[in-house]
């Protein structure tokens, strides 16, 4: 089968769709891998296995330039938070682009993300099935649509809370507009509508098959889970990372964690000072990812607590922008993940079997939080009366997660979910080939 991919403009969107990609080469599949150029760039350096060089061609997707989004701006990555919903549009803009990449190439199926439902409308003019795949998990989507269909009735787990709800709320309202929120809405209604008979998504039902089948009930069409898509070629981190693979090295097992809040997600000052204080605090080794948004020039030192470097020493390490996550998790010296619960890091969390200290921020993070805490592979963190980050409470669920006696059962459920998931195999990827082949044989 030769299937076109379009991913959201965003690393934890397209990194999913490269892995089921390179899943589906595996099984035979030819897949067109469609992204604005700037994503493609650093996607050519993922491709290094002979058949998916082979077998997954990438594709140019046209988005409109303007002064306010260049380019270099044709991702989410690094992009100022105020330029969020001129990208939205110019994705939507890029629909003609995609309608002629889909008549040149007409390809057998077309597998389409959340925010782009003028490319299922696409397919269907030129008579080609398309089916959803959603990179989150189904507890966000199936909460969010019994919210939607039915206001007035409770989400039918009542384990499913949000906690500090109004730091959430002012987060989310400061990024984005209530217009633009509703608009949001629409896109994701429609892509749901328009998938053909089935809705991918990327999870297990070991760990949510109830909200699987709600979310089946809601959409009314089959949910296909894909399993977590992890890349499991994780080799050692490589020669620009030396520095981290040898700090690594010198620490011992499970002594550590990693610290890392995604690549869309910028911490203000204020939430820096805590996590900062509660690292300290918890005297726990620690390397930490530390993001700033592309064209602020704002300097680690310039923001970290004054003698933080030097009083954590040896212990800690921060590392400006970017570093080898799947890399880092993977090594035997990380015990515990500082992480705002986006859910691909949920996923490689759970399949590297490091417990989470979850610091969740917006979006789906809370939700994907109590799946963490559900499933007993992590803790949250509360925070304080108005759910503001605490440096005390970071250091204590540190502590507890990594050290202390009373956190051995989070240790061993992360450690024992690991060994499922290395069970299981390529379970998942073996139903979402068959369900393709059946739509494509039907279309």
């Amino acid at each position: 089968m030769n299937v076109v991919m379009v991913p959201w403009l965003a690393y934890g969107h397209i990194s999913p769709f490269l892995e089921l990609a390179k899943n589906l080469v595996d099984k035979n599949f030819y897949i067109y891998f469609c992204s604005t150029t700037i994503n493609l760039n650093s996607i050519k350096q993922q491709l290094v296995n002979e058949k998916h060089l082979r077998s997954i061609q990438l594709v140019e997707l046209q988005l409109p330039s303007s002064p306010d989004l260049p380019p270099n701006h044709h991702t989410t990555n690094g992009l100022p938070p105020h330029l969020m919903t001129t990208l939205k549009s110019a994705f939507d803009m890029a629909a003609p682009s995609f309608s002629h990449i889909i008549e040149t190439l007409t390809p057998d199926l077309v597998i389409y993300d959340h925010n782009c439902p003028w490319a299922p409308t696409n397919a269907s003019d030129h008579n080609i099935p398309a089916v959803l795949f959603l990179t989150g998990g189904a507890l966000m989507i199936s909460f969010a649509l019994n919210l939607l269909k039915n206001p007035n009735r409770e989400y039918p787990f009542p384990e499913i809370h949000l906690r500090n709800i109004r730091r959430l709320m002012i987060r989310g309202a400061t990024e984005s507009s209530q217009e633009e929120r509703e608009k949001d809405v629409r896109r994701i209604l429609e892509s749901l509508k328009r998938s053909s008979d089935i809705i991918l998504v990327k999870s297990f039902r070991e760990i949510e098959g109830k909200y699987i089948d709600f979310f089946s009930t809601l959409a009314e069409k089959k949910i296909v889970p894909v399993g977590p898509l992890i890349e499991e070629q994780v080799g050692p981190l490589d020669d620009r990372k030396t520095e981290i693979a040898q700090w690594l090295d010198k620490k011992d097992e499970s002594s550590s964690v990693f610290v890392s809040f995604g690549s869309e997600c910028f911490l203000t000052k204020e939430e820096i000072l805590e996590v900062a204080h509660g690292l300290e605090l918890s005297k726990v080794n620690f390397i930490w990812v530390l993001r700033f948004s592309t064209g602020e020039k704002v300097r680690v030192d310039e923001v970290l607590p004054k003698g933080f470097l030097e009083n954590v020493g040896e212990k800690g390490m921060v590392v400006e922008g970017w570093a080898p996550q799947a890399q880092i998790l993977a090594h035997p010296s990380i015990g515990g993940f500082v992480s705002h619960c986006g859910w691909s890091s949920v996923m490689e969390s759970m399949n590297f079997g490091v417990p989470i200290i979850a610091l969740p921020m917006h979006l789906d993070q809370p939700l994907n939080a109590r799946i963490v805490e559900q499933v007993g592979v992590g803790i949250e963190v509360k925070g304080g009366e108005n759910g503001e980050l605490k440096g005390d409470e970071i250091g204590q669920v540190i502590r507890k997660v990594v050290v202390e006696k009373d956190g051995e059962e989070v240790r061993n459920k992360a450690r024992n979910l690991k060994d499922m998931l290395r069970s299981k195999g390529d379970e998942e990827i073996g139903g979402v080939v068959e369900e393709l082949l059946q739509l494509s044989r039907k279309g």
